[in-house]
């Protein structure tokens, strides 16, 4: 199995490289692309670790040498936020580069699995698909924005707060992957209960997690790195044990899905060989949470729109 990393020269992507070179099944070949020549140096340097993982880097102009044959395709090329730019000031640069690799990948590899890393995710996802369809061969099962790292942050607070192994907590986190479109679940986390007021601060602490990350790096800029690799890597690894065979995963992503709320949505998916299987059922929303999803449509469908606006217009 080849997985491409588009990116793969920067702070996501070297730490998701490293993750997958050591996680991987045994036999797969990874493929790192970065316009960076550093990328070179990054696959060799990774290819001095004694795993049974052949390792390739491509810069500039090998593009379709990185793409060729890839079964799953991570992109987590752009630009990362800084602590005085909101995740729209991203748009502009990012959603150019997006939708260049969109167009190479159609063309070059179609039927890959996509997981979109570039933020921001709720706009990304929308413009790759469009290009797809308009390319043709889109496959709505097969496209994912990447919003694990909203499921890692509830895992990581819901254990601080309660004392519980982290292995232990499942919980779904809905809506989009920016700070008020981001919806935990609490409700349903099944052998756990929050009064109103640990719910309200663990929702608001995993909605400005990205936030709090952003402010602390100030120093030396960037944004969330470790614990988005960590997510991709966790994601990838979960779809590609379903592409394999295994039965029953299931992970929370960004996906076009029934439009029972939004055209893109992110919400738990049982995962298969063909991509996404089916869309699940998060579970019966409390009041409160029934507020906030309300409260975060307006802003989840305009970010959609902005993403499909500005390939159609």
């Amino acid at each position: 199995m080849k997985i491409t990393i588009i990116g793969a020269a920067g702070g996501i992507g070297q730490a998701l490289a490293l993750l997958l070179k050591k996680h991987l099944p045994s036999g797969s070949n990874l493929a790192l692309y970065d316009i960076n020549p550093v990328i070179s140096g990054v696959a060799v340097d990774l290819s001095h670790i004694p795993t049974l993982i052949s390792i390739n880097g491509y810069s500039e102009g090998d593009i379709t040498k990185a793409l060729k044959d890839a079964d799953i395709i991570l992109i987590a090329a752009g630009i990362y936020r800084n602590p005085s730019m909101g995740r729209s000031a991203l748009f502009n640069v990012n959603a150019s580069v997006v939708s260049s690799l969109a167009e190479e990948i159609a063309k070059v590899c179609p039927k890959a699995f996509l997981g979109i890393i570039t933020n921001p995710i709720n706009m990304m996802v929308p413009i790759v698909a469009e290009i797809f369809k308009k390319v043709g061969g889109y496959d709505r099962r097969r496209l994912f924005g990447i919003t694990t790292l909203d499921v890692i942050r509830s895992e990581t607070f819901i254990s601080s707060l309660k004392g519980r192994d982290p292995c232990d907590i499942d919980v779904s986190v809905i809506g989009g992957h920016s700070d008020s479109t981001i919806l935990p679940v609490l409700s349903q986390v099944k052998g756990v209960d929050f009064t109103q007021e640990e719910s309200e601060m663990l929702t608001r602490k995993i909605q400005q997690a990205g936030t709090e990350v952003v402010k602390a790096k100030a120093c030396s800029g960037g944004s969330a790195t470790l614990s988005m690799a960590e997510a991709a890597c966790r994601f990838c690894l979960k779809l590609i044990k379903a592409l394999q065979g295994e039965k029953n995963i299931i992970e929370c992503a960004y996906v076009e899905g029934k439009g029972k709320h939004a055209q893109f949505f992110a919400q738990p998916v049982k995962l298969g060989k063909e991509g996404i299987e089916s869309f699940l059922d998060y579970g019966k929303l409390n009041n409160y949470e029934k507020h906030l999803l309300n409260g975060m449509l307006e802003t989840l469908n305009n970010d959609i729109k902005i993403g499909i606006d500005f390939v159609n217009c």
